[in-house]
């Protein structure tokens, strides 16, 4: 069996001859070996794994593309056939259905071997909240492993299973991948069903995926993602796959030097400057950005409706049974009776907004990049004070799904003392997978081991550059280039970049009269009589693709655009009667050489 059970490598020994029942007794012996009886609460008997896996089909990674892969759920999200404690064991029931998205995981093959430990009701960011014995770091048990999904970023980081899923209201998905050296996707809120779920917030959670690689939580994600119409929650959000490279142009941004926060830890600062070194040579110089709006926002988490919100998710409980909660649990939830309906309200037209100052952000920036956490914390430091460390853990991650927006927790470069220092990307929603294409170079480029393991993270297996089934092609060749102001117009949508290719040297382009702003227009003319100029191909949905035709304005419109590596997308063009008046720009090759002319004159 491959040192580390990733998807690729697990799918390409099956395909040499791998026994499944072989990697089903593999996980059992490294849990053995591991010897940490706090990342399971309910294990599955290794016969009735052997059975799951025996009656898989033969092996057809197409049609099951998580075919033979072990996972682990978080004890917090329903399988029927085991409780569901979330980590308190007088609250535990029998659910008689599987979570709609493990249900899904299921169904492509994927293998379960148990439900893993979690600070009690999905409430902290430590995993120490819990009446059963605490999982271990899997880096250093002197440190937190991280919650509340720690079980299952413990169970990844050993090798134990190749993905684990986890739930994110407040950064649960991200700080225990972050403190155990693996990766944390935290998807857009709605883009998976919440169905079968027990809630923290209901109106903030998701699931969450924790895998060794980029590509592997990718990979889970992408099976669970789509709308149900039995979640209420669910969203029909349009979330395009990794683009097979990054876009030009990509705008990244970082905290200003007010918005570094590392409680004084020179090895974080350190390591996350270094971090921040690799990402900008695969994206360009960091745009420092003002975090005020963001921690305000953060702020508002444990004050007013969100509070109120975590008592509703539990209110028999916390109204005839508030004994059985962990002291720290208890008195957290409890201190909703600290705020009435009008607060609440108070706090949602504050967030509100906030909102608005914060999303202004990705007007100048595509990417921001962010500490995990500021520092590590020591499960010593949390017998003396409870609260603090937690609340630091969620500097980073507090404002995250408030904002509505995605995010991915990659490992960055070690401290200086070998322990890891992660690094998280944001985006707005639906950009989930440009986090994928950006996090999984850069998780490369970080030259670490995967876990707590010594297999070298993986070279980026670069994507198709091609339009896939059910996409349309779309060649852009002015504000919608990736970068500019339009492009948001494409990332709404779902759209994914492809490639940078110039047209045939066929075509004039124009600035056309009129604006602000200024519009370009690309005309074909007779071979020979124009210029090569350069586009950006997106793919979109067809549903996508009419909505962002129906909004073109005469006299553009859409046609086929001939490419000079001989495919021919649809794109923008110009009637011939438009440029009347306008300036021919043709020289310059493109809109953005034209605009850095402008800039430069």
């Amino acid at each position: 069996m491959p040192p580390f059970p990733t998807i690729p490598l697990l799918h390409a020994a099956y395909a040499a001859g791998l026994d499944r029942l072989d990697v089903v007794a593999e996980c059992y012996r490294r849990l053995a070996a591991v010897d940490d009886p706090g990342i399971f609460l309910a294990l599955v008997p290794e016969t009735e794994v052997q059975a799951q896996a025996a009656a898989l089909p033969p092996f057809d990674p197409v049609s099951m593309p998580l075919w033979g892969v072990p996972f682990a759920v978080k004890d917090n999200i329903d399988v029927a056939g085991l409780p569901t404690t979330a980590a308190c064991p007088d609250f535990a029931y029998a659910p008689a259905e599987t979570a709609y998205a493990v249900a899904r995981l299921l169904a492509a093959g994927a293998i379960l071997i148990g439900k893993t430990n979690l600070d009690q009701f999905a409430t902290g960011l430590v995993g120490l909240r819990t009446p059963y014995p605490a999982p271990r770091n899997a880096i250093d048990p002197a440190y937190v492993p991280g919650g509340s999904s720690s079980g299952s970023a413990v169970a990844v980081a050993h090798g134990i299973v190749s993905f684990a899923l986890g739930t994110d209201t407040a950064g649960s998905g991200r700080v225990p991948a972050a403190l155990n050296n693996i990766v944390g996707l935290k998807p857009s809120l709605g883009s998976v069903s919440s169905r079968g779920m027990l809630p923290a917030c209901r109106t903030l959670d998701t699931l969450s995926v924790f895998a060794g690689t980029v590509a592997d939580a990718d990979a889970a994600f992408r099976v669970m993602l789509g709308p149900d119409s039995a979640d209420p929650w669910s969203r029909a959000l349009p979330v395009a796959a990794a683009p097979s490279g990054l876009p030009p142009g990509l705008r990244l941004g970082v905290p200003d030097a007010a918005g570094l926060r590392f409680g004084g830890d020179g090895l974080s600062r350190t390591a996350f400057a270094a971090t921040v070194a690799d990402l900008e040579v695969l994206a360009g110089k960091g745009v420092p950005i003002d975090f005020a709006p963001m921690f305000a926002v953060a702020a508002l988490l444990y004050d007013g409706p969100w509070v109120a919100e975590r008592y509703a998710a539990i209110r028999p409980v916390m109204e005839t049974r508030p004994g059985i909660l962990h002291p720290t649990t208890r008195a957290v939830i409890g201190a909703a009776h600290r705020y009435s309906a009008a607060d609440a309200f108070a706090g949602l037209y504050s967030l509100a907004e906030l909102r608005r100052s914060a999303d202004a952000v990705w007007d100048r920036v595509d990417v921001l990049a962010v500490p995990t956490y500021p520092r590590p914390q020591t499960c010593a430091a949390l017998v003396d004070d409870p609260i603090g460390p937690n609340s630091e853990l969620g500097t980073y991650t507090n404002f995250v799904n408030l904002l509505d927006w995605c995010a991915l927790a990659v490992p960055g470069r070690l401290r200086a003392d070998g322990f890891p220092a992660g690094i998280t990307l944001l985006a707005p929603r639906g950009s989930d997978g440009l986090l994928v294409a950006l996090g999984a170079r850069l998780h490369a480029a970080s030259a670490g081991r995967i876990g707590a393991g010594t297999m070298p993270v993986p070279e980026v297996e670069l994507g198709s550059v091609q339009a896939g089934p059910g996409e349309i092609e779309l060649a852009v060749v002015g504000a919608h280039l990736s970068g500019l102001p339009l492009n948001r117009e494409l990332a709404e949508r779902g759209a994914r970049y492809l490639r940078t290719v110039t047209t045939e040297p066929d075509y004039r382009f124009y600035v056309l009269p009129g604006g602000p702003p200024q519009r370009p227009g690309l005309l074909r003319v007779g071979a020979g009589e124009g210029g090569a100029i350069e586009t950006e191909v997106w793919a979109l949905p067809p549903v996508a693709f009419a909505t962002f035709v129906a909004g073109i304005p005469a006299p553009l419109g859409i046609g086929t655009v001939r490419l000079a590596d001989g495919t021919a997308p649809k794109g923008f063009l110009v009637e011939a009667a438009g440029v009347t008046g306008a300036a021919d720009i043709t020289q310059f090759g493109g809109w953005r050489s034209y605009m850095a002319g402008r800039a430069a004159a």
